[in-house]
Formats: C-alpha cells, structure tokens, sequence
C-alpha cells in the first residue's frame, strides 16, 4: 500500500472509540480501521472481502491509546499474507496487556498528572487552565499513537517491542508522585492565601503547617508509600483543617 492508504488507516483507527458497542466493543472500529487493507486488494472475490471484514469484526477491546500500535501490527501482518490466524492470534496477544498498560499510565497516572497541572494554573487565577491540561496530556498520547503505529508497521509482530522500550509502568508511577508534589504545593498555597486573609491560622503557622504537608508527601514517596496513601492523607489533613 502507499503512503496516502497508510495515512488512511491510522486516521481511522483515532476515531476506535465513536463505534464502541457492548458486543464487538472496539470491533467496529477496527475493522473500519483495516478497510483500505480490503480496498487495496482490487483482485479479491466478494466472498474473499466478506471473510475479512468478519475477521476483523470480532470482539476486540485495549486502551485507545495503544490501539494503533495493533492496528499497524496487523496491517502488516495482512500485507505479508502471514496468514489469519497469525492477525487474530496477535489481536487477542496484545489488547489484555495493552489494556491493563495503558489505562494504569494514561488514565491513572497522566491524566493525574495533568489535572494536578490545571489545578495548580487555576489557583493562580489564570484562564490558562485547560490549555494546560492538554498541553500535559496531549503530547504523550500522541507520540505513543503515532510511534507505536510506525513501529508495528515497520516490524509487524515485533512492534510490541516499541511499548515495551517505552516503560510505560515506571513512567507511571512517576508522573502519580509527581501529581502528589504538584497537589502538595496546590495545598500550601491556598493554605498561606487563606492565613492572610485572616481565615485560618496566623500566616507564618499556616505558612510552616503546608509546608510541613509538602514535605511529608516527599518523605513519603521516598520511603516508597503507595501514591493513593498519600494522597488521601492529604485529603484528610486538608478536611481536618477546612473545619
């Protein structure tokens, strides 16, 4: 296939979720996804394309992030001619793990750290906010899309190879304390805003408390506390002293 028909197919596959449904769930949209694969076979018979449209039309459900990379994988598995069940043995491989991947790193980890970012901007008490989530979140989701559908392309069923170099979990567990830090300073600073006004504590005791907050969740991390605990320590303290 060209460029322009490769082009094609990663285009459809951002669009996996619009024909999402409890029975194929992602299976619509992959099989819309491969169809300039069938297209480009101008030669095949009718029943030929039919057995590949249902090929593709079965349940198929991972992280929508990561979806390109399957789908570039199996594009060049189905151009190699490796075979059906090579495409679906690798479908049914991939979507458990990709999955479990990218919802732990995209979802629990990046959009936290995103939305610490916003948070921290609007406190400020700037419009910028949700400028900066997207500029936080966008980048790494786009470059996982396109990086991971190059690669499986390139190498078919090697492309898992680029996810795997990617350390998708370290990178999560990252950007959650990063979040904690980011959610730390959220807290100090509406803390010491509210002493001045006369709200809480005098201004330097609620400048040394939330700061002491800050601290506790870099020891914290440090000492290798689980990111949930932490935060919802942070959660209580603040309840505490809102009363």
């Amino acid at each position: 296939m060209n460029k322009a028909a490769m082009l094609g197919i990663f285009f459809r596959s951002l669009t996996i979720q619009i024909s999402f449904n409890f029975r194929t769930m992602q299976g619509l949209g992959f099989a819309f996804s491969m169809l300039p694969v069938m297209f480009a076979r101008k030669d095949s018979e009718h029943r030929e394309k039919e057995v590949f449209l249902l090929r593709h039309l079965q349940m198929f459900n991972t992280n929508p992030y990561l979806v390109s990379a399957v789908v570039g994988s199996v594009v060049r598995i189905e151009e190699d001619g490796d075979g059906v069940r090579e495409a679906e043995d690798l479908k049914k491989a991939l979507m458990g793990p990709y999955a479990a991947i990218g919802d732990s790193f995209f979802w629990g980890a990046l959009c936290l750290f995103s939305s610490a970012g916003a948070v921290l901007v609007a406190v400020s008490g700037s419009f910028y906010a949700p400028l900066v989530f997207l500029l936080l979140f966008s980048p790494a989701q786009v470059m996982v899309r396109v990086g991971g559908f190059i690669h499986g392309i390139c190498s078919g069923r090697g492309g898992f190879n680029y996810i795997r170099s990617l350390d998708l979990p370290r990178e999560a567990a990252r950007l959650r304390y990063g979040a904690l830090f980011i959610l730390s300073i959220v807290v100090a600073a509406l803390a010491v805003s509210f002493a001045g006004h006369g709200r809480l504590f005098p201004q330097h005791v609620g400048f040394i408390i939330y700061s002491a907050i800050f601290l506790i969740s870099f020891v914290g991390a440090r000492r290798e506390i689980s990111s949930e605990k932490i935060l919802y320590g942070i959660a209580v303290m603040c309840m505490v002293f809102s009363i």
